[in-house]
């Protein structure tokens, strides 16, 4: 989902959108920061199947995702400049895409040895 502002209305339709992706009868476990948009309340809609996790304040050091963010605009968004808002569009789409298709490049910056568990 590209949306053009991250709030709880976006929230809200990625958590219904990851909902139809979990598997029928499992519970999906969703990592959250700080951000205002992650906070429980009456305007955050969870589905039945999400669960969510919120870490510690400042600690972005436990959220891999700001590892996949930070590789994203390091090595496919850095010093560009943008005619329109359709092309910020087109190469955010791109750069995800190419993100996804390499899950080993995902689990090696995602990845921390200390942060491990073993089942």
């Amino acid at each position: 989902m590209i949306m053009p502002a991250a709030n709880v209305e976006g929230m809200n339709e990625h958590l219904k959108e990851l909902s139809t992706r979990v598997t029928p009868s499992s519970i999906a476990l969703v990592i959250c920061d700080g951000a205002a948009w992650h906070q429980r309340g009456k305007q955050l809609i969870v589905p039945e199947n999400i669960r969510l996790l919120s870490l510690p304040p400042y600690s972005p050091e436990l959220n891999p995702m700001e590892n996949v963010w930070d590789y994203l605009r390091q090595n496919k968004l850095c010093a560009l400049v943008w005619d329109t808002y359709e092309d910020i569009l087109e190469a955010c789409k791109n750069a995800w895409n190419f993100l996804i298709d390499d899950p080993d490049r995902i689990r090696s910056i995602g990845n921390r040895d200390w942060a491990c568990v073993n089942v």
